[in-house]
């Protein structure tokens, strides 16, 4: 079943996981709500925020050139997601560049409810 394995996924991240996890939690940047090892269909997102329709990615080498990789970003762009994949040398050598094109990707997708605005603002 999806959802126990992907609590299994979630108990045995890797340490690129928690690492983007850690930037990503508690709606961390920009109120995002992640989720992380959400199952999805068949397939299960390393994260996913449901609005906006968001799914991140982190790859390790063994997804270069995946034809496995593109079938699930299909099935997800198909159902409303925008996918953004980074690499994990990306997420440990440049963290700040990840969320930045997190946060840039996530300001131009449709919003189901409204984003309360920042303090100060």
């Amino acid at each position: 079943m999806p959802s126990e394995f992907a609590r299994t996924l979630r108990r045995n991240g890797t340490g690129i996981e928690r690492i983007l996890w850690d930037l990503l939690r508690n709606r961390r940047l920009t109120d995002l709500k992640f989720r992380r090892q959400a199952p999805l269909g068949p397939y299960i997102a390393d994260f996913a925020c449901f609005d906006p329709k968001l799914v991140i990615e982190a790859d390790g080498s063994q997804h270069a050139g995946s034809t496995r990789d593109a079938a699930r970003d299909a099935w997800f762009r198909a159902r409303g997601f925008t996918v953004l994949r980074f690499w994990n040398h990306e997420v440990t050598g440049n963290p700040d560049a990840v969320l930045d094109r997190i946060i840039d990707v996530s300001m131009h997708l449709p919003r189901r409810t409204k984003v309360p605005p920042s303090p100060g603002a």
